[in-house]
């Protein structure tokens, strides 16, 4: 199966990190979270994986070119776009998407089994299944309601709210590329609306095990956190 790996973005909420370098090429421990990425992909069985690649994209061909891949019987390769055209956009201008295939974001640290979302989608036969994992919201605030009047109905202090939120990670079956139209912009969630309006399948895969989506900075001393105390969870010795 073919992996593709989205990793074109600047990256602006971690800035100044991505100032300098490609947010898939920040480090997490000892390699950039791309690398581990890609080295969790290959143990668990993708031998075809695609970078889709844009800012500073110099940098990334450097890294895995140079010397710091060394995967055996997996085929790496690089698709790099003349102008973005969003995260569902790309998959158009891609070749070879000819049977079920995974995408993901390129800033993910998680310990997920990617051999089970795609069981979970093949079951569930939809043209499209997405990584799904639960993401508790706190409101460091008082929150009150109030009628029309603007007499109080109900405070609360600190509230928390639990949300189903996209992991990141996504199976797709080819026929779904027929709803993306060559060079023109698109973004996933736009996609999936358009696949609903359609009449379309669209599958959750629930997801229990640890998942960080790296998106401003405290999310990234979270992830040097999680993977200095349990590295094995995320980078098997198999591939380290």
């Amino acid at each position: 199966m073919k992996a593709i790996i989205l990793a074109g973005g600047k990256g602006t909420r971690l800035a100044p990190y991505t100032t300098v370098f490609p947010k898939p090429l920040v480090p997490i421990g000892h390699r950039p979270i791309l690398d581990i990425i890609v080295r969790q992909l290959a143990y668990y069985g993708f031998r075809d994986i695609v970078l889709t690649v844009g800012y500073l994209s110099d940098l990334i061909y450097a890294y895995f070119r140079n010397g710091n891949y060394n995967l055996a019987n997996v085929s790496l390769a690089f698709h790099k776009e003349n102008k973005p055209t969003g995260t569902a956009g790309s998959l158009s201008s891609i070749k070879g998407l000819t049977e079920t295939f995974l995408v993901m974001n390129g800033d993910i640290l998680t310990t997920l089994d990617y051999t089970k979302i795609i069981s979970h989608h093949r079951e569930r036969g939809g043209i499209l299944t997405i990584g799904m994992h639960k993401k508790l919201n706190k409101i460091d605030l008082g929150v009150i309601e109030t009628d029309s009047n603007g007499f109080l109905t109900s405070y609360s202090e600190k509230p928390e709210k639990e949300y189903k939120v996209s992991m990141g990670i996504y199976v797709y079956e080819p026929a779904v590329l027929k709803y993306i139209e060559p060079n023109t912009y698109l973004d996933f969630p736009h996609l999936v609306l358009r696949l609903l309006e359609s009449g379309e399948k669209v599958a959750s895969y629930p997801c229990d095990d640890f998942w960080l989506d790296i998106g401003n900075q405290e999310d990234y001393v979270k992830a040097q956190r999680e993977f200095e105390q349990a590295k094995g969870k995320f980078l098997p010795k198999e591939v380290d």
